[in-house]
C-alpha cells in the first residue's frame, strides 16, 4: 500500500527491484499520489497465474486434522512466506503467537475451562446480526457442514458440540494467534487480514490444512492473559493448522463463491 504520508516522506521517485530478475518498476510520487511505470507492469507468466489459481481453488477451511505435529522447519516455511505480506506504509502490524506440543494442549485446555460462564469480549465487535444475502450465505455454509457430519435440523445438542470444536482447534496440533497494534485501528486489522490470507495460501502450498477462526478472538482478554500480551495488542483471529485429515466428513464439502459480475460494478465514463 502507498499512502500520502509515505509520499510526503520520500517524495520524488525511486526504483524498486522485484523478486524476479531483470524486472523493475519506477514509482513517481506527486501531490496527486503515486504512479508506477516500467517493466513491473508486464503481464505475469501464465504459470504464475495457474499456480495462484490452484492455491485459491484448492484451499478450504480444514475442520479435522491428523494429530502428528509439524516439524518446526515446516512451520517456519509458512511464516517466512506470510511475513512478505504488504501493509499500509509497511507498518507490518502483525505479531503472531504459534503453539506446538504441550503449548497447544495447555492453550486448548485453558481456553475450554475459560468458556464456562464467561461472556464473549472480542477486541473487534462481532456482527450483531446477519441479514439478507449475508444471512443466507452464512446459513448455507452451516448447513453444508451439518449435512457433511450428519447433524440433523433442530439437533441443538449436536450443533453445540460442533461449535465447541472451534475451541478444540478441530484437533489441530498448532494454532497461530494473529494480533495487531491497537493504535493502528481498523487498517491495522485490515493489514492482518492480508497476512492471514498469505498464511493460508502458504499452508496450502505446502500441503497443509488451516482454518481462520474469529471464534478464538471472542475471548481476547483471556488470550492476552494466557500469552502475556500487553493491552495494546488486539486479537484479530486464530488460525488452526496442521496436516489435514482428508478422510474426515467435516472436510468433504466446499462452499461457493459469488461470480465476478455479482461483486463488481464497472464505471467507464
Amino acid at each position: 500500500m502507498f499512502c500520502r504520508q509515505c509520499a510526503g516522506i520520500f517524495g520524488g521517485s525511486a526504483t524498486r527491484r522485484s523478486a524476479r530478475p531483470g524486472r523493475s518498476v519506477t514509482v513517481t510520487t506527486t501531490a496527486g499520489g503515486a504512479r508506477a511505470t516500467g517493466a513491473g507492469s508486464e503481464p505475469a507468466p501464465a504459470e504464475d497465474t495457474a499456480a495462484l489459481a490452484r492455491l485459491l481453488d484448492g484451499r478450504r477451511s480444514c475442520r479435522a486434522y491428523l494429530a502428528e505435529p509439524l516439524e518446526r522447519a515446516t512451520i517456519e516455511a509458512v511464516l517466512d512466506l506470510a511475513r512478505r505480506t504488504p501493509s499500509w506504509c509497511n507498518t507490518q502490524p502483525w505479531q503472531v503467537m504459534v503453539t506446538e506440543g504441550e503449548g497447544t494442549d495447555r492453550f486448548r485446555g485453558a481456553l475450554l475451562d475459560h468458556l464456562a460462564g464467561q461472556s464473549m469480549a472480542p477486541d473487534f465487535p462481532f456482527p450483531e446480526r446477519y441479514e439478507g444475502e449475508f444471512d443466507k450465505r452464512r446459513k448455507e455454509c452451516a448447513w453444508q457442514l451439518y449435512d457433511a457430519v450428519g447433524i440433523e435440523y433442530g439437533d441443538r445438542r449436536a450443533s453445540a458440540a460442533q461449535t465447541v470444536k472451534n475451541f478444540e482447534f478441530f484437533g489441530a496440533p498448532h494454532v497461530a494467534i494473529v494480533t495487531t497494534e491497537a493504535a493502528l485501528g481498523t487498517y491495522g486489522a485490515v493489514d492482518c487480514g492480508l497476512y492471514v490470507q498469505s498464511f493460508l495460501l502458504a499452508a496450502e502450498s505446502l500441503g497443509l490444512g488451516a482454518i481462520p477462526q474469529a471464534a478464538l478472538a471472542a475471548y481476547s482478554p483471556f488470550i492476552r492473559s494466557h500469552f502475556g500480551l500487553p493491552e495494546s495488542r488486539h486479537v484479530v483471529c486464530g488460525i488452526s493448522f496442521g496436516r489435514p485429515d482428508v478422510d474426515a466428513a467435516a472436510n468433504a464439502f466446499r462452499t461457493r463463491r459469488r461470480e465476478v459480475d455479482d461483486t463488481v460494478s464497472w464505471f467507464s465514463s
